[in-house]
């Protein structure tokens, strides 16, 4: 198991991860770092833990604002795929009704013609 030297708040930390992981830890790290850093411009500095936890809360509320976002897309997709094959039902049903009146029409132009053919 590696272990992953990271820097948050100018202090270093290591991690242990997954092989194959260690990047990926330091782009998380890098981000963050970037909301402590955040956080310190608007609070100063308040403690490691303090501004730890309260960047822990600001990306936690970026996630549950992105799984809301996702939710309501879901849903809109939903909506939009029973609104289409309501409509293809629709248009379906349409084209069988026309079709319908086209052979109807058909038929009494052709019986139309043989009269007159008749006649």
């Amino acid at each position: 198991m590696p272990l992953v030297n990271v820097m948050v708040n100018s202090r270093a930390y290591t991690i242990a991860c997954d092989d194959g992981e260690e990047e990926h830890l330091r782009e998380l790290a890098k981000h963050v770092d970037s909301k402590v850093r955040e956080l310190l411009e608007t609070v100063g500095q308040v403690g490691d833990s303090r501004l730890l936890l309260m960047a822990a809360l600001l990306i936690t509320d970026d996630y549950f604002d992105a799984v809301h976002r996702l939710e309501a897309r879901v849903k809109d997709f939903n909506e939009l795929t029973a609104t289409h094959a309501e409509t293809k039902a629709s248009l379906g049903t349409a084209e069988q009704r026309a079709l319908a009146s086209f052979e109807a029409a058909t038929k009494r132009i052709s019986d139309i013609a043989a009269r007159l053919a008749e006649a």
